[in-house]
């Protein structure tokens, strides 16, 4: 199957500062990608970079397109979400969804009203008149009343409370994606979106550290909590990371004999989260 997004080499300075360095991965279509880092790991410039909102040095096609040069053709066929995304206050939410839809041939106007008809914001408001959790649902509902192959998103429940993120991720699967969509999202409230994930890219110090599926992670790390008359023995067996756990030490490993393990505890595959942790504390992919 060729692949959606293709990025080789792709490098990001800002001056001397090497913010993305030979960063390389591939997104398949029908996938669901978390890009996960810390601040300033090199998140937002591998996304301005797969949008043509920067220049970089490197290989990358998102959807056929070099973003750089058919950016124009590209965002026919992608959506995209910032976190510091901002409307006109003196806007009205009507006033959005007719703007979007003079502005983009996919745009449904139907389906963002549907989105918003859940929430309690009205067309008739004003962005002004809205909290920040409102304006970011607006600017949610109109990125994902687009009909595109790709939707980006850049830490989009940013101001959303928990029922609301929720409701969001909710529609995010069961109305927007199917098998012709894929998305790319970033977020630091990864156990949030660890079950709608099909893949993981972890990204830290502007290199990738693990580029792998969730099937994949589950038959390649394992954790296990060692009391602490067998953790010299456990720890011979090469965990890259460790963390202490009530009485016990959580023990990662990769690629690792399950059943040698299981002498040790109970084997379990780590969360995202713990995974991350682990990664970017314990060693590289």
């Amino acid at each position: 199957m060729a692949s959606l997004i293709e990025v080789r080499d792709l490098t990001k300075k800002y001056g001397s500062v090497v913010a993305l360095d030979r960063v390389a991965f591939a997104v398949e279509p029908g996938r669901i990608v978390g890009l996960v880092g810390p601040n300033g790991a090199g998140k937002t410039s591998v996304m301005r970079a797969l949008l043509g909102l920067a220049p970089y040095e490197g290989h990358v096609r998102v959807l056929g397109h070099e973003p750089l040069h058919g950016r124009a053709t590209l965002m026919r066929e992608a959506s995209f979400i910032a976190d510091v995304a901002v409307l006109p206050s003196w806007l009205r939410v009507d006033q959005a969804i007719e703007f979007v839809a003079g502005v983009h041939p996919h745009f449904r106007r139907e389906r963002a009203r549907a989105l918003l008809g859940k929430s309690q914001i009205k067309l008739t408001h004003r962005i002004r008149e809205l909290s920040k959790g409102m304006k970011t649902q607006v600017h949610l509902a109109l990125t994902m009343a687009i009909d595109a192959k790709l939707l980006v998103l850049d830490e989009p429940t940013l101001g959303l409370d928990l029922l609301a993120r929720r409701s969001f991720y909710d529609a995010l699967v069961n109305d927007y994606m199917d098998d012709t969509r894929t998305i790319l999202i970033t977020t630091h409230q990864v156990e949030e979106v660890e079950n709608l994930l099909t893949d993981v890219l972890f990204i830290d110090r502007g290199r990738i550290v693990l580029d792998s599926s969730m099937e994949a992670i589950a038959r390649r790390f394992f954790a296990v909590a060692v009391n602490a008359d067998q953790l010299q023995a456990a720890r011979a067996l090469h965990p890259f990371h460790e963390r202490r756990a009530l009485a016990k030490t959580v023990l990662y490993f990769e690629n690792a004999d399950a059943g040698a393990l299981a002498a040790f505890g109970a084997v379990h595959t780590p969360s995202v989260a713990d995974l991350f942790v682990a990664k970017l504390s314990g060693g590289g992919a």
